[in-house]
């Protein structure tokens, strides 16, 4: 049995053309909410596919139930491990990733990569908090994101959390920032 069979989905993301439009949108059908949306979240470095790259994102969270949903934009050109599954150009967009805590990210890469899942990217943000796309597309349909859960993340999921708990539907999306 896989070492991750027993760990809850914590986030299912999206790659989309527009983050707040596609937000607004899972709003209007779904009732999530609200969003809060950070544009151009800061990255001290990015490697896909071993290759270090600039990769410039922006991102929607909320709330759907008791799963956070992200909706994600790549605001450069160039390769990247959202491109690896949505072509730069396309227009297309669709599931990307779902998101699972692990106590030690290092020690999941060594473990997926041994499977067979070739990390699409690893990546740390200005802070030093590090996740990891594991290229799962082949068995699962979408890559899978690996990150411990540190205060500063398990935190941000809990604020969102709450702000579901007494959103009344006004208020759908709000601009944040990391770093």
């Amino acid at each position: 049995m896989s070492a991750l069979a027993n760990l809850p989905i914590r986030q299912i993301a999206y790659f989309v053309p527009d983050v707040r439009a596609a937000a607004l949108a899972h709003h209007r059908l779904f009732g999530s909410g609200p969003y809060f949306v950070a544009e151009h979240i800061p990255l001290r470095r990015a490697v896909h596919r071993g290759v270090e790259r600039t990769l410039d994102h922006t991102s929607a969270y909320g709330q759907w139930g008791e799963l956070m949903i992200e909706f994600v934009q790549q605001n450069n050109p160039g390769p990247s491990a959202f491109h690896d599954m949505y072509p730069e150009g396309a227009g297309a967009s669709g599931i990307h990733h779902i998101a699972l805590f692990v106590d030690d990210v290092q020690a999941e890469i060594a473990r997926f990569n041994a499977a067979g899942h070739e990390t699409a990217l690893y990546a740390e943000m200005a802070d030093g908090f590090a996740f990891a796309f594991m290229d799962t597309v082949a068995v699962a349909g979408h890559m899978v994101e690996i990150y411990q859960p540190l205060p500063q993340l398990t935190g941000f999921y809990d604020m969102v959390a709450q702000a579901a708990k007494t959103f009344t539907g006004e208020g759908v999306i709000t601009d944040i920032s990391f770093g």
